[in-house]
């Protein structure tokens, strides 16, 4: 590998996380970050459906870019529109953030994994190759929206068509068993 391209793949890797450093600073300084709160996100889908969904899944976007736990979002979305329509909306969130971020990291880190010179890393790329789409909705099922995930995925050079229908398969069963299981907890609390 030439020094240039070298050169060049950890320049982009470096704005990625220049990118990212200035969102958590930014969500930091505006103080955001301490209105990101079940609270918060309830109050917003609960004040208006339409308005409050929108507002929803952007600070679901933001969120999974600063590392904020998925089940945050999906307990505000069940105390606010119940089990089964806060589980959808929290789909609808989950999947776009993961889109969002793919297209944020690819565009700015492009496929770098590729560049990886070490046998384990190529023997799991091979695989994501092989098997693109069943490999993503694996990973989902495990892993959900998780931001390393989402991250290695953009940089491994999946394409984005097996990503996203990896995704969209992927994301429902976990949704599923989390919206019940917070569904079940939140019977057995005294929330109004």
């Amino acid at each position: 590998m030439s020094l240039a391209l070298s050169l060049t793949r950890y320049r982009r890797l470096i704005m990625l996380v220049m990118i990212i450093a200035l969102v958590l600073i930014a969500v930091e300084m505006t103080g955001l970050r301490e209105q990101l709160s079940v609270s918060f996100l309830r109050e917003q889908l609960e004040a208006n459906p339409i308005t409050g969904v929108v507002i929803f899944v952007l600070v679901f976007v933001v969120g999974n870019l600063i590392q904020l736990p998925g089940w945050l979002f999906l307990v505000a979305a069940i105390l606010a529109l119940g089990t089964v329509l806060g589980g959808l909306v929290t789909y609808l969130a989950a999947a776009t953030s993961c889109i969002v971020t793919f297209a944020l990291v690819r565009g700015l880190g492009g496929n770098a994994l590729r560049e990886i010179n070490n046998p384990w890393a190529q023997k799991i790329l091979a695989r994501l190759d092989t098997h693109p789409v069943q490999s993503v909705a694996l990973l989902r099922v495990v892993f959900q929206t998780m931001p390393a995930l989402n991250y290695t995925l953009a940089l491994s050079g999946v394409p984005l068509r097996p990503y996203l229908i990896g995704t969209l398969i992927g994301l429902p069963l976990p949704i599923m068993v989390y919206c019940l299981f917070f569904d079940r907890i939140l019977m057995l609390l005294p929330i109004g």
